[in-house]
């Protein structure tokens, strides 16, 4: 897999696996995203060694991520994008998503999915739609799958 390197004013966006700072994703993921809340750190280290990620970094300091989950041929999954709410309102996300979408290894692909609460607006600008028959989408969820016994 080609890596990516964009550089616009003091950010950068990357594909590199070894620049990704996994304390900082785990960080965000664990403590404030609110779909994740609670992975245990191997988890992440495990899912962005089998995914295309995405660093958005500030001055070196990652602040952003976007993970994809692709065969690279007929479907992406987009996940765990997020920039720090710090760095909001400043276009960071639309870099973000244009780095991801423009991606060489995801080009002709017939479906993209997405499972958001937020920002609908962003993902419409890419072409990302609500689902126009979801009864035909089906999911096996656990969403108390990261919490510990005391925590149950």
């Amino acid at each position: 897999m080609k890596i990516i390197e964009i550089t616009f004013d003091d950010f950068t966006i990357t594909t590199d696996k070894s620049k990704m700072d996994i304390v900082a994703i785990h960080d965000f993921l664990s403590k404030y995203s609110g779909w994740s809340d609670n992975i245990p750190i191997e988890r992440v280290k495990t899912s962005i060694d089998n995914s295309l990620n995405f660093g958005l970094f500030h001055n070196g300091k990652q602040i952003g991520f976007a993970r994809i989950i692709s065969d690279f041929s007929t479907i992406a999954y987009l996940g765990d994008i997020y920039v720090l709410d710090i760095y909001r309102g400043q276009g960071l996300s639309k870099k973000l998503m244009d780095a991801v979408i423009k991606h060489p290894n995801l080009q002709g692909l017939r479906r993209w999915i997405l499972l958001t609460s937020t920002a609908d607006w962003l993902y419409e600008k890419y072409g990302f739609r609500k689902l126009p028959k979801p009864e035909l989408y089906m999911e096996l969820f656990d969403p108390n799958v990261y919490k510990t016994d005391t925590q149950n």
